[in-house]
């Protein structure tokens, strides 16, 4: 599994590492919050471990930040602010599960696995993917819009199909570089600029309501305006 970690205290954030590298998984580390949101949103994560006291951005700032986007990955909230309201708090902000420091590690990897584990479950299969008034059928590989049929490139659709499946979320160009292309660095081109112009083209012809978003410095994302 793949872990972020963040976390500004040095010792606190070592402990929690080497317990879970020891366990097999793979751990990123942040040492602020606006670092931990960065990697939050570019990569794909198993859990995050999030201190509540966070230099810059605090915690709270970095979990409303990751729900308002559309990331789901589990969230477990770490903190010495202990009292009730405060995980109540945490817990409607978006949290998955809170624990108060110090804390033993055979716990936190107890509730980590049962995060992960509820992550993981097998989501219901549909053949039919859709965003307000756009269909994309995973089997016939037939999209319309609208009542209309719109003809997609091999590489189109699998863009589109990637923006649908992760509809609401902004996705990073290193997750469509990864993921649609399948190149694990960025070759320097405009490929996906290109792919992208065209795609709206094609979704947001003849007058519709605008569907595919660029989110300025981040990525895109697919939602009814």
């Amino acid at each position: 599994m793949k872990i972020l970690v963040i976390e500004d205290d040095t010792t606190t954030r070592n402990y929690i590492v080497k317990g879970f590298t020891e366990q097999g998984h793979s751990v990123d580390t942040a040492e602020d919050g606006q670092q931990g949101l960065l990697l939050g949103l570019e990569k794909r994560y198993d859990l995050i471990t999030l201190d509540r006291m966070l230099p810059g951005l605090d915690g709270m700032k970095v979990l409303a930040s990751l729900r308002a986007s559309g990331i789901t990955t589990p969230v477990l909230i770490l903190s010495a602010i202990g009292d009730v309201d405060e995980r109540v708090r945490g817990l409607r902000q978006g949290g998955d599960d809170y624990m108060t420091k110090p804390f033993a590690f055979a716990e936190l990897l107890a509730r980590a696995d049962l995060l992960m584990a509820r992550g993981q479950r097998e989501p219901e299969m549909t053949s039919t993917l859709s965003v307000d008034d756009l269909e994309l059928n995973l089997i016939t590989r037939d999209v319309h819009r609208n009542g209309r049929t719109i003809d997609l490139q091999p590489r189109e659709f699998l863009l589109l199909r990637y923006l649908m499946e992760h509809a609401g979320q902004v996705v990073t160009r290193t997750l469509l570089f990864e993921e649609v292309w399948h190149y694990h660095f960025d070759p320097g081109t405009n490929v996906i600029d290109v792919h992208i112009a065209r795609l709206r083209r094609k979704l947001e012809a003849e007058h519709e309501s605008r569907l595919l978003h660029t989110v300025r410095g981040v990525g895109y994302t697919l939602k009814a305006s």
